[in-house]
């Protein structure tokens, strides 16, 4: 097969702690064909989707840090290939958010002759932290407004502490905590997130939500899940002194079994997912909250991998292979 990745430039990744890295190398280890671009490598010519890409295919069974040497090492050589996006058996969606959307579009128009995971429709509309509103029973009390008059009323209304986030970012950039008992700070932090100055139509919404207590004392769990089921979690502690549980904010990351709670959410949200096309998902769940659906290059294959002694990776290109097939037959059946 010919499997190809959009993401982040190889050299920005720590590829024992990426997910996309051990995906690659289980694609490598099966002897697929393996391509590397990045968003702005897709472009259409005579009316085709194609893009610049990069065989980074590499030797089997060396280590991790050897195979990601031998992988930038590709990126040295001249040589692009010029590919018709449709010539390719699957493309992993994996570039971190932000989520540049003029590449989704032109990847839409080929959506159904390549297996795209996630898809671009799916990451267009689960992208956002809004995406979480579709299941409104399971996520915490939750406001959105442009309106820093609106927001401040909702927090004193609240009377509790709630959680700011700004709807884009990832990897709990610009989450903070606020609360009435700060009214100076919080009129500032708002009117700041927000961009005030602007005209009302040119400022930021944001999202104010209620805060969890027990994040400080249980963190929050990551649920991986691969075409709707359960693939692995792990539980995430905020470091000392913070309530954010991202590993990259310094959260710790902890074996956990899930809970009946957490299954629970699993199947509540599961269809929605595969319908749209979202086939591998992280989910952040505190208590018995849904917080966010990460669609856009999710990860904790490799830390639930070391806390598990299992290889999470293997399952995805299963599914992967197992999709392709499926196409490749239905494309048969329709010619």
């Amino acid at each position: 097969m010919r499997i190809a990745f959009l993401m982040d430039r190889l050299d920005s990744i720590n590829p024992e702690n990426e997910t996309t890295s051990h995906l690659m190398y289980e694609c490598n280890q099966r002897g697929h064909t393996v391509y590397f671009l990045e968003p702005h490598d897709v472009y259409i010519r005579k009316n085709t989707v194609v893009a610049r890409m990069r065989n980074i295919t590499a030797p089997k069974d060396l280590s991790m840090k050897r195979y990601w040497r031998a992988l930038i090492g590709c990126l040295k050589k001249d040589e692009l290939i010029f590919e018709t996006v449709t010539d390719l058996d699957a493309l992993f969606l994996r570039k971190n958010p932000p989520l540049i959307y003029q590449t989704m579009e032109f990847l839409g128009s080929v959506s159904d002759r390549v297996f795209m995971i996630n898809s671009t429709t799916g990451q267009i509309i689960g992208n956002s932290k809004l995406y979480t509103l579709n299941f409104p029973a399971i996520i915490p009390e939750t406001h959105v407004s442009r309106d820093p008059a609106r927001l401040k009323k909702i927090i004193d209304e609240f009377g509790g502490a709630m959680v700011v986030k700004p709807l884009q970012r990832y990897g709990g950039e610009g989450v903070i905590k606020v609360s009435v008992k700060d009214r100076d700070n919080l009129v500032s932090l708002i009117n700041y997130y927000v961009r005030a100055y602007q005209p009302y139509p040119e400022r930021e919404p944001i999202m104010v939500q209620e805060y969890l207590n027990q994040v400080q004392r249980e963190g929050d769990v990551r649920i991986l899940l691969l075409n709707g089921e359960v693939l692995g979690a792990m539980r995430r502690m905020p470091h000392k002194g913070d309530f954010r549980t991202n590993i990259h904010a310094g959260a710790k990351a902890l074996r956990h079994e899930l809970t009946d709670n957490e299954r629970r959410i699993c199947s509540a949200i599961k269809n929605r997912l595969v319908r749209d096309g979202l086939y591998f998902v992280g989910i952040d769940v505190i208590g018995d909250k849904l917080i966010e659906v990460n669609c856009v290059s999710p990860g904790g294959i490799p830390r639930i991998n070391r806390l598990n002694k299992t290889k999470l990776e293997v399952k995805v290109i299963d599914f992967v292979e197992r999709k392709v097939k499926e196409m490749n037959h239905q494309g048969r059946l329709t010619q």
